[in-house]
């Protein structure tokens, strides 16, 4: 009496299992798609870029889709791509947003996923999309806006008459003295003479301006997190203003030198480097090579003293050399708090200030910034 009463409930589960058996055989096969991403190659820290992307769907079955796209961690989409629905035969989908850039470095964006079922949603099986994309976030530019006093700095590559190094051999004339001249400066002989005539006025001799080849700027890395974030930024607005100013440009680090050049492709592999350093504590590089003539601008937080030695051995093919250090906890961001100071002044930017004048003499000139202070400021 019992097999009887079995013998439909048995064939009735074999049938079933025969029917999900199919079904998951019939959507094993992915459908045909095609993914597209498309947005800007490289953007600056805090920049909101555009993104648009599409899917191309082709299924023989009603299948049921949904597709993943999660953006690097740094990178944060107005709305994440999440979509999905059921589709039969061939299908389109678009979608539109904006990405903020939170931290500078260079991501690989290759997460997107499609997942598909049988009508049901019984057996899901998913699979890989390859679309990679490579996305470069350079460092944001310095808070200050950047003001002519920092041409004189870079020295630009054309001449002019109020832009760029002063020549000590070329005179262009002579101007009332303006307090914060240089004592060097002054023209005695027409002081004196004017204080002769009772005019009691100070002459300064006023030069014509030198330009250097190109800029080289190397960033230090030997320094802290804080201080790599401060640097990069401050290296990012060097760099800019320099090519603005026509004067090719070469960073540097611990990893080599990018190419001296004015084209855009100098500019993206520059501000690339500068994206992709990282601080390494203790470990001092080597200066490479600057290009003959060139400006060569180097940042440090700590100003090691084999640093500085690798400076003066530059000097010998720059035309000028300039150190500048960035002590951690005594150099701010624009607009950033002061932090309470237990201790002074590293041992080693002290022993830079003493030096600052043989250094000089040397033609290495040396900034300390302190508080809210700004190389863009200097000149």
């Amino acid at each position: 009496m019992t097999l009887p009463i079995l013998l439909p409930g048995l064939l009735y589960a074999a049938l079933l299992a025969l029917l999900l058996l199919a079904v998951w055989r019939l959507w094993q096969r992915p459908p045909a798609a095609t993914f597209t991403r498309t947005l800007p190659a490289q953007g600056f820290a805090g920049d909101t870029l555009p993104l648009e992307a599409r899917l191309h769907l082709r299924t023989r079955l009603p299948t049921r889709v949904v597709l993943e796209d999660p953006a690097p961690l740094t990178v944060v989409p107005a709305a994440q791509l999440r979509a999905g629905g059921l589709v039969w035969g061939e299908s389109r989908l678009e979608f539109s947003t904006t990405l903020t850039l939170n931290r500078r470095g260079v991501y690989a964006w290759s997460g997107a996923r499609l997942r598909w079922a049988d009508p049901f949603g019984l057996f899901w099986h998913s699979a890989p999309l390859d679309v990679p994309t490579t996305l470069e976030v350079y460092p944001g530019t310095h808070g200050l806006r950047l003001p002519n006093l920092l041409r004189p700095l870079l020295s630009e590559g054309a001449l002019s008459r109020t832009l760029g190094l002063d020549d000590p051999i070329s005179l262009r004339g002579a101007r009332p003295y303006v307090p914060g001249d240089p004592p060097g400066r002054i023209h005695w002989r027409l002081s004196a003479r004017s204080m002769s005539s009772g005019t009691g006025e100070l002459t300064v001799r006023e030069l014509e301006r030198t330009a250097s080849s190109s800029l080289h700027l190397h960033l230090d890395a030997s320094g802290s997190e804080v201080y790599i974030e401060s640097a990069v930024r401050l290296a990012a607005s060097l760099v800019q203003e320099a090519l603005h100013l026509n004067l090719p440009v070469s960073v540097s680090d611990s990893r080599g030198a990018t190419p001296s050049g004015s084209t855009p492709e100098a500019l993206r592999l520059a501000l690339r480097k500068l994206a992709e350093v990282r601080a390494t504590p203790g470990q001092v590089a080597p200066l490479p090579d600057p290009r003959p003539g060139s400006n060569l601008v180097v940042l440090t937080q700590g100003a090691p003293a084999t640093l500085i030695q690798e400076a003066l051995r530059a000097r010998g093919r720059a035309s000028r050399v300039v150190i500048v250090a960035l002590p951690e906890g005594f150099y701010l961001e624009p607009g950033e708090n002061p932090r309470r100071q237990w201790t002074g002044l590293p041992d080693s930017v002290r022993e830079l200030e003493r030096k600052a004048g043989v250094l000089s003499g040397a033609g290495v000139l040396v900034y300390v910034l302190r508080g809210d202070m700004s190389i863009l400021r200097l000149g």
